[in-house]
């Protein structure tokens, strides 16, 4: 579930809260002969161990809370979600938070609300997200039922999910049913409460609302089931380029979005220099090399940059190793190099890690075993290799916010680092 939360941008906290001891080596048969009986005499035989987990809860809030500069998280946006007993302590902290270590939001899951709850009702708003089964098999779908009525009686945002089959604790498992997705509406939700919007907005994100940028994800799937490789992207512009004159050496620079971009925040470099831009955002090796001929050999470069790699990293289209990407990098240069193209390769920028891909794990170790890799091939293969690295990493092997506002794709500021570096390679490469 973290992990879910994390990859739509949430920042994660997962609390282990004390539990009723068991006392057999099956507590589910244990737990459900306890609610068969007197449940009121069940809630007093657990109230002390309630009363610990409301304040692992209360505590874990306040915590947080206090902590917001250090995690760079909003402190008026902190949820608390919880499953079964987590519902239930999900349900103790709300009804017994001060403003300290008070949620600003909650999503009971399958989860139980304290007797008198509506006396605690939490007078600030606070938003509520409630999923239960028909089928449930503690019997909590009345308690689900009562936490809704009682947010709208108190005039409170709600909404409430109760799935005909799922039985109790369907959580992520996937059983071919409803309950399947309703990790989707939970999505949609935090996305309708503002829940999702971020803290540092990329210049994307700033300059374009969110539904133009759902409508450049929904174009570009569906560009990918049409044209892969992007081969319409830059078809006309490799027709439309000038002849050579005598003795002039064309450059051209081939990648994905950082060279895309590169070409858009100082054009004027490229203009200058006529240097002949092929990035295209989000590809990888696999698909570069399938347009290499189209975008490189027939347009008759002397010199090549080649700036790929992060996609492979971030698993664009799919799982890739290290061999496999080092081996469509190989493919290209043996292209090149049979064309008498002088080759440069350019380092993986930083990045600690990626925004559209946040579930990829290690991405500042996982850059640095790559460039090693492509480093060792440049030398073997004879071509240039060109550290961007080691100029723009910071002391965590990422990129600080005034070189690249989002972590990966550098600003004006960091292209301004890389463009010396670039140019002393292709002066030795036309020389």
């Amino acid at each position: 579930m973290a992990k879910w939360l994390a990859a739509k941008g949430v920042t994660c906290f997962v609390l282990k809260y004390r539990l009723v001891e068991s006392k057999t080596d099956n507590p589910v048969a244990e737990l459900m002969a306890k609610l068969g009986g007197d449940r009121k005499k069940f809630d007093e035989s657990v109230a002390s161990v309630t009363q610990l987990a409301t304040a692992d809860g209360l505590t874990a809030v306040k915590y947080v809370r206090e902590h917001t500069k250090d995690y760079d998280i909003d402190a008026n946006r902190i949820g608390f979600m919880g499953f079964s007993a987590g519902g239930m302590v999900t349900m103790s902290v709300i009804a017994n938070a001060t403003a300290a270590d008070r949620p600003n939001f909650i999503a009971p899951i399958y989860g139980r609300a304290p007797v008198d709850m509506a006396a605690k009702m939490p007078k600030e708003t606070t938003p509520a997200f409630i999923v239960v089964a028909s089928d449930d098999q503690l019997g909590l779908t009345p308690n689900s039922v009562e936490i809704y009525n009682q947010w709208l009686s108190a005039k409170q945002p709600a909404e409430l999910h109760i799935y005909a089959k799922g039985g109790h604790g369907f959580g992520l498992k996937k059983q071919n049913l409803p309950t399947d997705t309703w990790i989707d509406r939970f999505g949609d939700w935090l996305k309708m409460q503002g829940f999702l919007k971020k803290l540092h907005p990329t210049a994307m994100e700033l300059r374009f609302s969110e539904a133009e940028l759902e409508g450049f994800k929904k174009r570009r799937e569906e560009q990918l089931m049409t044209d892969w490789a992007q081969l319409t992207r830059y078809a006309d512009d490799d027709k439309k380029l000038p002849a050579l004159a005598a003795g002039e050496k064309r450059v051209v620079f081939l990648g994905n979005s950082i060279t895309e971009n590169w070409v858009r925040f100082d054009s004027a470099f490229f203009a200058e220099n006529k240097y002949v831009g092929r990035g295209i955002s989000g590809q990888t090796t696999t698909q570069t090399l399938v347009r290499f001929r189209q975008d490189v050999l027939n347009v008759n470069p002397s010199v090549l940059i080649l700036l790929l790699g992060t996609n492979d990293i971030a698993q664009n289209t799919g799982p890739m190793t290290f061999d496999q990407s080092i081996g469509n990098i190989a493919s290209m240069v043996e292209l090149a190099q049979a064309r008498k193209i002088k080759v440069i390769i350019g380092s993986v920028l930083p990045a600690k890690q990626f925004g559209w891909r946040i579930e990829i794990e290690q991405v500042p170790e996982k850059i640095v075993q790559f460039n090693a890799l492509l480093k060792d091939y440049a030398a073997k293969s004879g071509c240039q290799y060109v550290d961007f690295h080691a100029a723009l990493r910071d002391e965590n092997n990422g990129m600080s916010p005034d070189i690249a506002d989002d972590g990966v794709h550098p600003t004006l500021k960091g292209y301004k680092i890389m463009e010396p570096l670039i140019e002393k390679a292709i002066a030795e490469a036309v020389k």
